[in-house]
């Protein structure tokens, strides 16, 4: 057994995994076990890689368990100290294991990280699903070093130090073992979106950190199971952010959100359907907000055990500033400023819809320090 263990959960993935799984193979081999874990697929996926990859491993789930549930049975029979959740459309790179490794090594309290993702589509741009760490601002909504909303940044090196972040994607996430099972892994009712994100904040609360590590990177398709402009992936993400905010706010900060977030997916839904999205999408934001009130009360007993597993270990302001400080301003006479490892607050101290509809803020070096903050939120 090594230490490492990469698990590609698929789902009628065949031709993803025939392009990208030999760069896996090839990198990752030496350091890492390699599973293949099929949720169900009916495309002749388990007969292609017993013939075309006979010394992957694999896991047959027999149905489709969508990513959060998927994974966690898979990795339930896994037997590694770290796993990394891949997506069968990743690109890896030559090394690409080895700083996740020697970072998660050296630092303890480091429950997950990531490797920068760039597209494959544009291998000089972010990849819209994790691009260089991903954070949450004041009112649950994520965002990305190197991504806001649509907006994806080119890649021109502004974000290559290694810095805590709030949450790593799921397209290419190393976890250690013990953490992702001392939390309860992924919530399996969430199916799939947002289900990292819930992962990651429930692992901070505990007082662990979330580390982006941009040393390594890998290249990512994205979109492939269920891509933009889907009713269904739209549905999933706001109910599963809602249900997410609801089980991981602290207590003075759950009811204002809440209020904030009625108004807003509403405002949201309707813009979908003016700007020249589906009637799909639109339909889909208002069954995501009556979906989250009927399942609610099957997520009470979750929310207590959340917040009584919650240390205090948030930053000072001072130390809030420091982080601001090292993402706007990576470089010191040309020298790129030593790694960042600081705690951060828990959600950003800011609107993002504010700072990026209004305030015209389209990259993650732009938005403000926090004694700048003076938008609708404060």
């Amino acid at each position: 057994m090594k230490k490492v263990a990469v698990v590609i959960l698929n789902w009628n993935g065949r031709t993803m995994l025939e392009q990208y799984l030999p760069s896996v193979i090839r990198y990752s081999r030496d350091e890492a076990d390699i599973y293949v874990a099929d949720n169900g697929s009916t495309d002749g996926s388990i007969a292609m890689l017993s013939e075309k990859f006979p010394e992957v491993r694999q896991i047959t789930l027999g149905e489709n368990f969508g990513f959060a549930e998927g994974y966690n049975r898979a990795l339930a029979q896994v037997a590694a100290e770290y796993y990394v959740l891949l997506n069968s459309d990743v690109r890896v790179t030559h090394h690409w294991l080895t700083p996740l490794v020697e970072q998660m090594d050296a630092h303890k309290d480091v429950a997950a990280c990531q490797p920068k993702l760039l597209s494959i589509k544009d291998n000089d741009a972010f990849e819209y699903a994790g691009a260089c760490g991903g954070y949450l601002d004041r009112l649950g909504y994520p965002f990305c070093r190197g991504r806001l909303f649509d907006t994806v940044e080119a890649d021109n090196g502004q974000y290559d130090y290694l810095t805590d972040v709030h949450w790593a994607s799921g397209a290419a996430l190393m976890v250690r073992a013990k953490d992702y099972q001392d939390a309860g892994g992924l919530d399996g009712r969430f199916f799939a979106h947002n289900e990292e994100i819930d992962l990651c904040w429930r692992l901070r609360i505990r007082g662990k950190r979330i580390v982006c590590v941009p040393e390594s990177y890998v290249y990512h398709l994205g979109g492939g199971t269920l891509p933009k402009g889907n009713a269904r992936k739209t549905f999933l993400n706001f109910r599963n952010n809602l249900t997410m905010l609801y089980k991981c706010l602290p207590e003075e900060d759950l009811a204002t959100v809440m209020r904030w977030r009625w108004l807003l997916d509403y405002l949201a839904a309707w813009e979908m359907l003016l700007l020249g999205r589906s009637w799909g999408d639109f339909c889909a934001v208002y069954k995501a907000r009556r979906a989250f009130r009927r399942w609610k009360k099957d997520f009470e007993t979750d929310r207590r055990e959340i917040q009584a597993s919650r240390v205090n270990n948030q930053a000072s302001y001072a130390n809030n500033q420091a982080f601001y400080l090292n993402n706007q301003a990576p470089y010191l006479n040309n020298q790129p400023l030593q790694s960042v490892e600081k705690e951060i607050p828990e959600r950003m101290d800011f609107s993002l819809l504010w700072q990026y509809y209004v305030k015209k803020k389209k990259s993650f070096s732009s938005l403000p320090l926090p004694s700048e903050q003076t938008d609708f939120a404060d």
